[in-house]
């Protein structure tokens, strides 16, 4: 399975600016490796709020970020142990 990486012209700007944000708070991150975490958990099954998450406070901003780093399977781009960032978009149920 490939990891998707599409994203339209606001969306990439949106994590551009979520990438800022949390290099500021952790200058350790990697520019790259964080925008393609973030990149394939919003195009590969957890799409995100991203403006909210952008804007959201220090707590919540940190859980979602780090802890999509922390549970994203780069191979596939799904979260792993039933992490869900708080600014995941809520799944579309099929009646």
């Amino acid at each position: 399975m490939n990891v998707k990486f599409d994203l339209n012209r606001e969306e990439r700007i949106l994590i551009e600016d979520i990438v800022d944000r949390a290099i500021a708070d952790d200058k350790s991150l990697d520019r790259l490796d964080l925008t393609m975490d973030i990149t394939a958990c919003h195009c590969n099954g957890t799409p995100l709020k991203l403006a909210e998450l952008l804007t959201a406070d220090d707590f919540n901003f940190s859980h979602d970020v780090f802890g999509i780093r922390r549970h994203l399977d780069r191979t596939t781009g799904k979260l792993l142990n039933h992490f869900c960032p708080r600014f995941a978009k809520p799944e579309r149920r099929v009646a």
